[in-house]
């Protein structure tokens, strides 16, 4: 059964760091694309960033250069490393596995097949 456990949100003043964690379990193989999207009140699910089965990270053009993506096979797990952080990062954080399309076509929810339960990060 796959599980995809999320841990790290929390509240951040603008410029400030979070880091996220998601625990991944019940892959087979590790080779599928996975990644992180958020959601924000009143507004679509959007991809923020993914890697893809060769370990290849893609970012969205609003997170580039502020946030990374890496993952651990060893310990099974998947970080999203958040800088420079914006009142605009403000969301519920999803991860989410075995996407068909890596990257997905303009970052869009409908190309994942599992996703986490989500955790809020929230920047004042």
């Amino acid at each position: 059964q796959v599980q995809l456990v999320e841990s790290g949100g929390g509240s951040v003043q603008a410029g400030g760091s979070l880091k996220l964690s998601c625990a991944v379990s019940g892959f087979r193989h590790s080779r599928i694309c996975i990644g992180w999207f958020r959601q924000a009140p009143g507004k679509e699910r959007e991809g923020v960033a993914v890697v893809d089965s060769n370990g290849t990270p893609s970012y969205a053009d609003s997170v580039k250069g502020r946030f990374t993506i890496s993952t651990d096979n060893a310990k099974n797990t998947l970080d999203l490393q958040m800088n420079s952080l914006k009142p605009e990062d403000t969301a519920m954080y999803y991860c989410a596995a075995d996407l068909l399309v890596c990257p997905p076509p303009d970052w869009g929810p409908q190309y994942t097949a599992y996703w986490g339960q989500g955790t809020q990060v929230t920047v004042s």
